[in-house]
């Protein structure tokens, strides 16, 4: 079994800085770069690309919601046609840029609200799926186990890494604990 320890990067947004991408970089094997729809922008997606790059780190497309003032955490109503699109367009975004740094894209995994709402819905998770096998069949999906995302990119000849979070707490039936319930994320400060 391989290990891959894996964060979000690339967050920040115009003056605002969120994370520690410079620290976290260092002790990571694999980063999902944010494509500047939940967070980041086109300046800070280059420069997390090449932090990544001068790391050594395997760079993932980090596909969100459109939505900037939630972070990507709110739940949107969206068509699966629409949400293939969207995907698509994340993904070209991260590996076009990656591409012009000298590096490949080699997994994509979505956040927030999108992660769970593919993971739950078949037809959510197909459309993904099939924006990243329009893109590059090649590209590994990270999602949690036993997920309709696990499902749909196994249905599309994709290759899934299945993952937990070590941060986070889960629920008996394997799900994440919601972040608004106490004791969600774990904290040892």
């Amino acid at each position: 079994m391989r290990v891959d320890l894996n964060a979000d990067v690339g967050e920040s947004f115009g003056v605002y800085t969120l994370g520690e991408d410079r620290a976290v970089m260092a002790a990571i094997t694999s980063a999902n770069v944010a494509a500047a729809f939940h967070a980041g922008d086109p300046s800070v997606l280059r420069r997390t690309v090449r932090l990544a790059c001068a790391h050594g780190v395997a760079i993932g497309a980090h596909p969100g919601l459109p939505d900037l003032v939630g972070f990507g955490r709110r739940v949107l109503q969206i068509a699966p046609d629409a949400l293939e699109d969207l995907v698509l367009y994340q993904i070209a975004a991260v590996a076009g840029v990656a591409a012009a740094e000298g590096a490949a894209l080699r997994h994509v995994k979505a956040h927030g609200a999108l992660y769970h709402m593919t993971s739950e819905s078949p037809a959510l998770a197909a459309a993904m799926a099939r924006a990243i096998a329009t893109f590059d069949r090649s590209l590994v999906v990270f999602a949690p186990p036993h997920s309709a995302m696990v499902q749909a990119a196994g249905d599309a000849g994709l290759t899934v890494a299945v993952e937990v979070f070590a941060d986070r707490a889960y629920a008996p039936d394997g799900r994440l604990v919601d972040r608004k319930m106490a004791g969600a994320v774990i904290d040892d400060t």
